[in-house]
């Protein structure tokens, strides 16, 4: 325990910033990590280049640690994939970096945010309704494993 504790409070606080593309490596690695279907460096890197596509990562020193994705199009914005690398989870680390984001979306002109979650990841729909999130619908059979996607919306502003 003792030796856990250390470790954490070496790390120093994490710093979050915009995501570029050469970021897209570690993107990758942390989304191949939290999600059964990753997506790969090519589909991280056209994102990260795509001017309607809004990126911020958590840094750990010179390591990415987490990120999230958006497309703004018309002021409506769906967030495409958020996820913080295994070995960071728990230390609440998604909700700044969410916040930090939705704050830039904001200033961006986006009025509406859309999301798709899994019904059963806990942690993720715990996260987005304490940043204000409602559920907007369901998305039967949306996900692989035949899940239900809950469609969660807030508005901003």
């Amino acid at each position: 325990m003792i030796g856990f504790l250390s470790r954490f409070f070496a790390r120093g606080a994490p710093a979050f910033t915009e995501a570029r593309p050469g970021d897209a490596v570690a993107i990758a690695a942390i989304h191949g990590a939290s999600f059964q279907r990753g997506w790969g460096e090519d589909e991280i890197y056209n994102l990260l280049i795509d001017k309607n596509v809004v990126a911020h990562r958590a840094m750990s020193g010179r390591k990415l640690i987490g990120f999230i994705l958006s497309r703004l199009a018309a002021g409506e914005v769906e967030i495409l994939s958020v996820a913080i690398a295994p070995s960071w989870r728990g230390q609440r680390l998604a909700r700044p970096l969410l916040d930090l984001h939705l704050r830039r979306l904001a200033g961006l002109g986006a009025r509406t945010v859309f999301l798709e979650v899994s019904e059963h990841n806990a942690p993720a729909t715990r996260l987005y309704r304490r940043a204000g999130f409602r559920e907007a619908g369901k998305r039967l059979g949306y996900y692989d494993r035949g899940d239900v996607a809950l469609v969660l919306r807030r508005d901003l502003g």
